[in-house]
């Protein structure tokens, strides 16, 4: 009974951190995948996907525009 309790734990912030970047890098463990199914909510993960995908794009227009201004 106290295994399925300690399941049922909502994931910390920092595993949904973790799990949303391993996601995007296609390194997500089936163990965590099954906990963040089971004890996480769709909000978070959604939120986090979205913050971590808009954070990837301005690093990344920040890193053109640093390199074309260099360039020229």
């Amino acid at each position: 009974m106290r295994d399925e309790d300690n399941n049922q734990k909502k994931p910390s912030a920092g595993q949904v951190l973790l799990s949303t970047l391993a996601a995007a890098i296609g390194v997500q463990s089936n163990k965590n995948r099954e906990r963040d199914f089971k004890g996480g909510s769709i909000k978070t993960y959604i939120a986090a996907g979205i913050i971590f995908t808009t954070l990837f794009v301005v690093t990344l227009v920040l890193v053109v525009k640093t390199v074309l201004s260099n360039m020229g």
